[in-house]
C-alpha cells in the first residue's frame, strides 16, 4: 500500500511541469550513443553517469517525453516507500509502524517533487532505504547472501550519487548495537568487508568525480552553521512538515520499548547530514546541498512511523485511572500538532509550492520561448541562445527540446555541438563575427525580461549581431526574452520586412 500511494502521488501530473535545466542536462546526455555518452563522462559529470546510462536505456524503450524521462524517479520513490515501511516494521516490530512510515514518506513535498524529476535523487533514496533494510536483515542473521545484497544496494547508491555513501556513517550505530550481542560480534568483521565490496565499483566514479569537482561543484560555498540549521526544513519542503514529523517521532523516542530503535533511526537519519556538513566545511569542495541529502528522508519517515506505532500501543494498553487523563492528553496533543502540519501538505498546499519553485522551475519558461520561435519560424532562420558564462542555464538545449521536429534553426554561434565536443555544453565560435552567414533572420533567446534583445549575451556576440541585424520584434516569457532580428538593409536599400 505505501508503494502504491507513493506511486500515485508521483504520477499525478508528472508530465505537466516543463523540464528545468538539470533535467535538460539529463535529456541531453541520455540521448547520445553510449560511446559518446561515455566519452562525455570522461570529461564532465561522471558522478551522474549511472543516471544517464539508465535514462539512455529507458528512453530507448519509452521515448523522451517529460513523463517518460521522470517515470524512473516515480518508480524509485514507490520503492523507497516500500523499503521505508519494511524498515519501520522491522525496527519497531509493528505492522502499524511500517504502514505509517511508508505512507508518511509519500506526504513529504520534497519526495513527491523528486518523484517528478529526471535526476538520480529518487533512485538514491530508494537504494539507501533498501541498503538500510538489508543491513537490518544481515545484522539479525549475518549470512553471506544477506551481506551480498546489502553490498549491492550500497554500491548502487554510491554509483548513482557519491554523497549517498555518507549513509555509512549513520549505519555505524546500528552495527555497533548489534555487535553487543554475544552471538553477533562477527558483524564487526563482516560489515567492513561488505562495505568494501559495495564501495569497490564506486571507486572509478569517485576518482573521476574528484578530478571534475572543481567544474561541477565550484558554485557551492562552504556551508555555515545557519546552513546546517535550515537544511532540515529544506529536506522536507517546509518547516510545517518538519515539525509534524518531529512531533510524530517524539513518542517513539520517549516511550519505553521503542527508545532504542528510535535512537538508532534518529542517528541514521541525522549523522550523514552532519558528516557531509563537516567534510564540506573543512574540505576544499562543498557537497552540502539539501537534494544531495534526500536519501535521509525515508529514515525520518520510518522514525515517525515508529512514533505512531508506539503511540497506538500506548493507547491500546490499560492505564491506571489516575494516569489516564495525562496520557490521553499527551497523545491528543501530539496527534493535533502532527495533523495541523501534515494535512496541508497532504492536501497539496506545500506540494504545489515545492514541486516547481524550490529550484527555480518556473523562473525560465523554455517551452514558452520555443513556442514563440516555432510560431514565427521560416526555413533558413538561425538561433542564438545565451551561453558563455551562462551556458549552465541550458537555454539552447532546452529550447531545442521543446521545438517541433520540423523546426530546426541553425545554431549561429556554435562551432561544435555538445555531443561532438563530448561535453554538456557546445563549443562557441571564438570570433563570432566570422560565424555569421547569409541568414536573413535570427531568433535570439536571452535571460531576463528587459527590452534589450542582446541582454546577457557575450559582448562579442552582441556586437556581431548588431553589425548585421536589426531587431524586428521583442517578446517575453517568464524569465526569458525572445527577439527576432532581420538582416540590416544595405545602404540605400528599402528596409527588410519583419515577421511575415
Amino acid at each position: 500500500m505505501p508503494g502504491l500511494v507513493a506511486l500515485a502521488v508521483g504520477l499525478a501530473g508528472i508530465g505537466v511541469p516543463e523540464l528545468w535545466r538539470d533535467e535538460v542536462s539529463s535529456w541531453s546526455a541520455a540521448g547520445r550513443p553510449l560511446r559518446g555518452l561515455f566519452a562525455m563522462l570522461a570529461n564532465v559529470d561522471a558522478s551522474n553517469g549511472a543516471s544517464y546510462v539508465l535514462l539512455h536505456a529507458w528512453t530507448g524503450l519509452f521515448g523522451d517525453s517529460p513523463a517518460a524521462l521522470r517515470l524512473p524517479s516515480a518508480l524509485a520513490v514507490a520503492g523507497a516507500a516500500c523499503f521505508t515501511a519494511l524498515i519501520a516494521r522491522r525496527m519497531f516490530a509493528s505492522p502499524l509502524a511500517g504502514l505509517a512510515g511508508g505512507l508518511l514518506l509519500a506526504t513529504v513535498p520534497q519526495i513527491s517533487r523528486y518523484a517528478q524529476e529526471a535526476r538520480a535523487y529518487a533512485v538514491v533514496a530508494c537504494a539507501v532505504a533498501a541498503a538500510t533494510w538489508l543491513l537490518l536483515r544481515a545484522l539479525e542473521r549475518p549470512t553471506a547472501d544477506r551481506w551480498a545484497w546489502y553490498a549491492l544496494a550500497t554500491g548502487v547508491a554510491g554509483v548513482f550519487h557519491l554523497v549517498s555513501l555518507a549513509c555509512l556513517v549513520g549505519q555505524l550505530p546500528m552495527v555497533a548495537a548489534a555487535a553487543l550481542r554475544p552471538d553477533a560480534r562477527r558483524v564487526l568483521r563482516q560489515w567492513p568487508l561488505a562495505v568494501a565490496a559495495g564501495v569497490a565499483p564506486v571507486l572509478p566514479v569517485m576518482a573521476l568525480g574528484r578530478l571534475q569537482s572543481g567544474r561541477q561543484l565550484s558554485w557551492l560555498a562552504a556551508p555555515t552553521v545557519r546552513d546546517l540549521r535550515f537544511v532540515w526544513q529544506d529536506l522536507f519542503g517546509s518547516h510545517q512538515v518538519l515539525y509534524a514529523f518531529l512531533a510524530m517521532a517524539l513518542p517513539a523516542l520517549l516511550l519505553r520499548g521503542s527508545r532504542r530503535p528510535a535512537a538508532l533511526l534518529l542517528l541514521a537519519a541525522s549523522l550523514p547530514v552532519g558528516a557531509v556538513w563537516v567534510v564540506s566545511r573543512l574540505g576544499s569542495t562543498s557537497f552540502f546541498l539539501a537534494r544531495y541529502l534526500l536519501f535521509t528522508v525515508p529514515l525520518w519517515a520510518a522514525l515517525a512511523g515508529g512514533g505512531i506505532g508506539a503511540l497506538a500501543a500506548l493507547l491500546d494498553r490499560p492505564v491506571p485511572v489516575r494516569r489516564a487523563p495525562a496520557a490521553v492528553s499527551a497523545a491528543a496533543a501530539v496527534l493535533l500538532v502532527a495533523a495541523a502540519a501534515a494535512v496541508p501538505a497532504w492536501l497539496g498546499l506545500d506540494h504545489q509550492r515545492v514541486l516547481r519553485t524550490a529550484a527555480s522551475h518556473t523562473d525560465t519558461d523554455y517551452r514558452g520561448a520555443a513556442r514563440l520561435v516555432a510560431a514565427g519560424y521560416a526555413p533558413g532562420d538561425a538561433l542564438v541562445a545565451v551561453g558563455g558564462d551562462l551556458n549552465w542555464m541550458m537555454v539552447g538545449p532546452a529550447v531545442s527540446y521543446y521545438l517541433p521536429a520540423g523546426v530546426r534553426p541553425r545554431q549561429l554561434f556554435v562551432r561544435e555541438s555538445a555531443a561532438a565536443a563530448h561535453d554538456l555544453f557546445a563549443v562557441e565560435c571564438p570570433v563570432p563575427v566570422t560565424c555569421v552567414g547569409d541568414e536573413r533572420r535570427v531568433w535570439v533567446v536571452t535571460i531576463g525580461t528587459g527590452d534589450d534583445p542582446y541582454e546577457r549575451l557575450p559582448g562579442d556576440q552582441a556586437r556581431a549581431l548588431r553589425t548585421a541585424f536589426v531587431p524586428a520584434e521583442v517578446r517575453h516569457v517568464p524569465g526569458l526574452t525572445v527577439s527576432l532580428l532581420v538582416r540590416r538593409p544595405a545602404a540605400g536599400a528599402a528596409p527588410a520586412p519583419g515577421r511575415p
